[in-house]
């Protein structure tokens, strides 16, 4: 799915990842590494191969695109460093895009960690016209891309069956994109007639509300 925004061209991929097609960049949010780790660590169960699960999707994701600069929004880990740190270290390193994480609320790994294997930290990031941030902001001047909220939207068919979907969620100036990473649940979202929805379903992004 193909959305232009102050005249650039975004491509929205089924991953819940958007591609700035001029910059070259790709924007992913709320990734939570190590939350499979921690909830383990916890008592949950969940199977041991999930761990590998948000790694194989962002090596899919940049083979898709070949970024020059990969910028998350957020929440790249879920908590502390786990084992799960080391095979993003390992992962960073086969990565040939430049990386920077925009800090979100659960990214209290210490910065030095990520300058040690060059992953810039900042805490938001203006491109042009562009805001970056975590949380959804607003700023006079600026399309704001965030993440945050996980956004989700449910769908309902004439015969009252309804699905929750993972949705990129856009107003007048601003994109909110969905969690990129697996078990990171969904806010249900409620549109207005001026709000854009993108719905995800299926391995496919559906404009599903147009203002």
């Amino acid at each position: 799915m193909i959305a232009t925004i102050q005249n650039e061209i975004f491509i929205l991929h089924p991953s819940g990842a958007l591609f700035w097609k001029e910059k070259k960049l790709l924007l992913i949010s709320d990734v939570h590494l190590g939350k499979v780790s921690h909830f383990r660590k916890h008592g949950v169960a969940i199977p041991n191969d999930a761990i590998l699960e948000n790694f194989k999707r962002l090596n899919t994701i940049v083979e898709v695109f070949a970024p020059e600069k990969l910028i998350f929004l957020g929440d790249l880990f879920h908590s502390s460093k786990n084992q799960e740190w080391n095979l993003f270290e390992e992962w960073v390193s086969c990565c040939v895009s430049e990386i920077t994480l925009v800090a979100g609320n659960h990214d209290i790994i210490n910065k030095k960690h990520y300058t040690q294997i060059k992953v810039n930290v900042v805490q938001s990031l203006e491109i042009d016209d562009f805001l970056l941030t975590h949380h959804p902001t607003v700023k006079e001047g600026f399309f704001n891309f965030s993440g945050h909220i996980h956004p989700g939207v449910i769908l309902r068919g004439l015969g009252g069956q309804s699905l929750k979907l993972r949705c990129f969620y856009q107003n007048k100036n601003q994109m909110i994109l969905p969690a990129f990473g697996e078990f990171t649940g969904k806010h249900i979202v409620k549109p207005t007639q001026e709000d854009v929805i993108y719905a995800i379903a299926n391995e496919e992004v559906m404009l599903v509300n147009k203002k």
